[in-house]
């Protein structure tokens, strides 16, 4: 069985008045961000970098698959569904097979290092829908502790060393409600351990630890609407919806993020009736709770349903704004094999890679 991992989307005939008139108001409401989007650069009078300290646990922010990291992470309107529980659960409605595995690695800034995994499945051939489960490990590194001491001649005391943690467990699930409307959702549980840190001495000289370590459900919601022009999507999803949490008497929310995007072949406009040649071009606005809102740009040459060249870029952004990589998928007996690859630079930090392995079965 033979199945397709980036497929290029075709139209479908109309829906009905009624989803007709829903999705009006979505594109009204998508127009309407872009809008203030654009107003909200010209008219800041802060730096668009400046960050609000409006958030914790950031590392939910950072892009996991390659392929949507080498797109400068304008991925909210793509069907993709073994990434799609890290960025629009929508994407993975549409899925043609019975399940698509995603594994993947990156080598984040300052020696941070990241493992990540999803799997779509479809089961009764989507009679009842696409469930997913996704999980995302987070090594900090290992840190060597200290303490404030009026006795030591160095002014500080070591405590010994200690590794901070984290990791994001979802479990997602996602509707097709007609040939061209999309729904999916995702609900996770997200953890971070920052250890036991030793803060003081008791009266008999024992060392007193914190135990700085947070958990909390978080979730994300996502749509995705084939406009049925061409190959032209629209996309729309929310992450990081939790309540507040807090390590002592400060309390922080997540990073959540709400995000529309459009993303289309060009070659179906501009050289109609060919296979062998795709380029996708995608845009996403992003309105971020720790950030002013960014626009992310991306594109995708697809040569022969296999080798893939893509680029993006992020604007404003603090370190990192132009992002590259590559891909090859190769269809192997009654599967598909997909190897991506992400290159980011990150100025005054050393570049950023990201590899992706995705089976399809």
């Amino acid at each position: 069985m033979k199945v397709k991992m980036h497929e290029t989307l075709r139209p479908t005939k109309p829906t009905g008045v009624s989803m007709k008139k829903h999705i009006i108001s979505l594109f009204v409401s998508g127009a309407w961000l872009l809008l203030s989007t654009t107003i909200g650069f010209s008219q800041a009078e802060r730096k668009p970098t400046d960050k609000r300290a409006q958030a914790g646990i950031k590392f939910l922010t950072v892009t996991t698959d390659a392929r949507a990291g080498a797109l400068g992470e304008a991925f909210t309107s793509l069907e993709s569904p073994s990434a799609a529980m890290f960025f629009n659960p929508a994407g993975m409605a549409r899925l043609e097979g019975f399940a698509t595995i995603s594994l993947g690695q990156i080598s984040w800034i300052a020696d941070i290092n990241y493992v990540f995994g999803s799997v779509a499945m479809n089961p009764f051939d989507g009679k009842f829908g696409i469930f997913g489960v996704s999980v995302v490990s987070v090594d900090y590194g290992e840190f060597n502790g200290t303490i404030r001491s009026d006795t030591d001649s160095r002014g500080y005391e070591d405590t010994g060393n200690f590794s901070p943690s984290a990791f994001a467990l979802g479990l997602g699930y996602a509707k097709a409600l007609s040939d061209k409307f999309a729904v999916g959702g995702n609900v996770k549980y997200v953890k971070q351990d920052l250890t036991s840190a030793i803060t003081g001495f008791s009266a008999e000289g024992d060392h007193l630890k914190t135990n700085y370590s947070a958990d909390v459900a978080a979730f994300d919601f996502g749509i995705i609407y084939r406009t049925g022009f061409k190959s032209l999507n629209f996309g729309m999803n929310v992450r990081n919806f939790s309540k507040e949490i807090k390590y002592e008497e400060e309390g922080f929310q997540l990073p959540l993020t709400f995000k529309i995007g459009v993303s289309m072949n060009a070659f179906d406009l501009l050289l109609a009736g060919q296979e062998n040649h795709d380029f996708l071009v995608t845009v996403d606005a992003v309105h971020p709770r720790d950030y002013d809102e960014q626009l992310n740009f991306g594109g995708e040459y697809l040569f022969m349903k296999t080798f893939a060249l893509r680029a993006g870029y992020s604007t404003p952004a603090d370190e990192h704004g132009f992002s590259a990589g590559a891909g090859l998928q190769k269809a192997l007996k009654n599967y598909q094999l997909a190897l991506d690859y992400a290159y980011t630079p990150f100025g005054d930090f050393d570049y950023v890679n990201r590899f992706t392995v995705q089976f399809a079965f």
